[in-house]
């Protein structure tokens, strides 16, 4: 795409994902290609202007930053593509002079919230804070280019600073433009090293130098475009944000039956259709269908993808994913399955007599959910236990062949090999369980608990750590349902049944285990159906 089509076609590049970053950094490419200005053969050839900067670097009694480079001979160096004539290629740091800041840096513990002189430092903020010490002060005349040694991170500074903590070079232009040497730095691409050193990488990189005159009009240019970039941004929010609350209106829809009134466009360009809805009692069914007649533009976003993956779950256990019908044997009657498999357990002595469980109150329950539909506690479904960490000072506990899942492992519906195994030794001398086919696995503690609450089942026998409670049916074949139903209950679960205020949540496990859940009919419209569909 040329500067022309770009302007042209600006207006329709809003629903493209990433589409401001991309158009940043596809600006950046045409400034330095010499794509995006037309270039003036009357203006002073690049040659000349390097030959000047040179010249004045020779008269500084300062260490040039590209002397180990030496003078760039094109016949010695694969240039990366090709630029106009009266351009030139140079290394990096040779338009620029490198400006100490010993003993001026202030640490990172004594920058204020407010003072006199602005820090800056290597960090994404472009100020990091203040300091008052004057003594400190980088007096700057002409703009200055900070780069990040640690981070790649490049700023133009036009104002009195002081240096923040470490990795902070400062440049000093010479005679370029500082604008153009700015956008030239931040548009290279220099490969990362994490917190690695990044200087040694800029001093050996190359760039484009355009005659100064023309360094001007492609700054103008820049400028001019990126104004343009920072209205698509802010009509980008916008119009996410109207998509954000009608995607919630409609959800809402879903999920209680009706809406609130609600009246905006999805989107923000007048040239496009716009979708409007302003209705009070809408039903289920009229949410369901707006929502799915308009799906692509509903879910332009991972998280409206999650939001709509929860609402599915969430509408599954409720008993509105499918229809009921009034043939299917009733819930009670698999409950009755359930007991007598339990009870079955307790005679083989597999699983300890639980002691009776309190009634189930109608202020226990959470939602409502179809008459044929039943309520159990979810430790009335199957025994729910708990793993541990074999002593990392045992060799002869790792590197067995016993999968053995923590929370890590806990990314998918079903587990079939942990990325830690023990030993035989590990398992019988440290009394860990051991789990067959067909149970859930679900993290217990961890950062994640304030997101998402995972549960994955096991395909293979496995034992597992501290931080997961593992649930073993009474009943096989019922575990999958109880995943979706798990999934479906997880906001209930995050918000009622977490600890909160430690970084590291954990369920309230007496609590959690003593949780009603709603159990459907197993079948034609029950636990297989809904299975399959979720």
């Amino acid at each position: 795409m040329n500067p022309e089509r770009l302007l042209q076609n600006f207006d329709r590049l809003i629903d493209t994902p990433d589409a401001v970053p991309r158009l940043r950094r596809f600006i950046l490419d045409l400034a330095v290609r010499g794509k995006l200005v037309e270039q003036n053969p009357e203006d002073e050839p690049a040659a000349e202007l390097l030959k000047r900067i040179r010249a004045k670097k020779q008269g500084r009694a300062v260490r040039s930053l590209s002397a180990e480079n030496g003078p760039l001979a094109l016949a010695d160096v694969d240039t990366p593509f090709e630029i106009p004539q009266i351009w030139e290629w140079v290394y990096a740091t040779e338009p620029a002079i490198l400006i100490s800041d010993n003993g001026k840096k202030v640490q990172t513990k004594d920058v204020l919230e407010s003072g006199r002189f602005s820090v800056v430092d290597q960090g994404k903020m472009f100020i990091r804070g203040y300091c008052n010490d004057e003594q400190k002060v980088i007096h700057v005349e002409s703009p200055v280019i900070i780069f990040g040694d640690h981070t790649r991170e490049t700023k133009l500074v036009d104002f009195d600073f002081v240096v923040g903590a470490d990795g902070v070079k400062i440049l000093q232009p010479i005679i370029i433009d500082p604008n153009y040497y700015f956008l030239a730095l931040q548009w290279l691409p220099l490969n990362s090293r994490g917190y690695g050193r990044h200087f040694k990488l800029l001093r050996a990189s190359l760039f484009p130098l355009p005659p100064l005159a023309e360094q001007h009009r492609i700054v103008a240019k820049v400028n001019e475009l990126m104004k343009l970039c920072d209205e698509l941004e802010a009509t980008q929010a916008k119009r996410e944000k109207r998509r954000d609350r009608l995607v919630a209106a409609t959800l809402h829809g879903l999920n209680n039956g009706e809406a609130n009134n609600v009246s905006f466009p999805l989107v923000g360009n007048p040239s496009e259709e716009r979708l409007r809805t302003s209705r009070s009692d809408v039903s289920f069914k009229d949410s369901a269908r707006f929502y799915f007649n308009h799906l692509p533009r509903l879910t332009t976003r991972l998280e409206h993808i999650q939001q709509l993956r929860q609402t599915i779950l969430n509408l599954a256990v409720r008993g509105k994913v499918v229809p009921q019908d009034p043939k299917d044997e009733p819930a009670s009657e698999l409950l009755k399955q359930i007991d007598t498999e339990k009870n079955w357990l307790v005679k083989q002595g597999e699983i300890k007599k639980q002691e009776p469980l309190p009634p189930i109150q109608a202020n226990d329950i959470p939602f409502e959910v179809p008459l044929q539909w039943k309520w159990i506690r979810l430790c009335g479904v199957g025994v729910l236990s708990g793993g541990m960490t074999p002593s990392k000072n045992r060799s002869d506990y790792w590197g067995g062949d016993i999968n053995w899942f923590s929370p890590k492992d806990i990314k998918s519906y079903e587990l079939i090999e942990s990325e830690l195994k023990i030993t035989g030794v590990g398992l019988k001398e440290t009394g860990l369980q051991l789990y067959p086919p067909g149970c859930l696995f679900m993290v217990a503690r961890s950062g994640i608990l304030k997101r998402t609450f995972p549960v994955s089942i096991n395909r293979i026998e496995a034992t597992a750590n501290q931080d997961l409670k593992i649930l073993r049916p009474f009943i096989s074949g019922l575990e999958r349902y109880i995943q979706i139903m798990l999934w479906g209950m997880s906001y209930f679960i995050l918000s009622n049944l977490v600890k909160t205020g430690t970084t590291v949540q954990s369920l309230k496990y007496e609590e959690f285990e003593r949780q009603p859940i709603p159990i459907p009919p197993l079948g034609r419209y029950g636990l297989e159906t809904i299975a399959r569909s979720a």
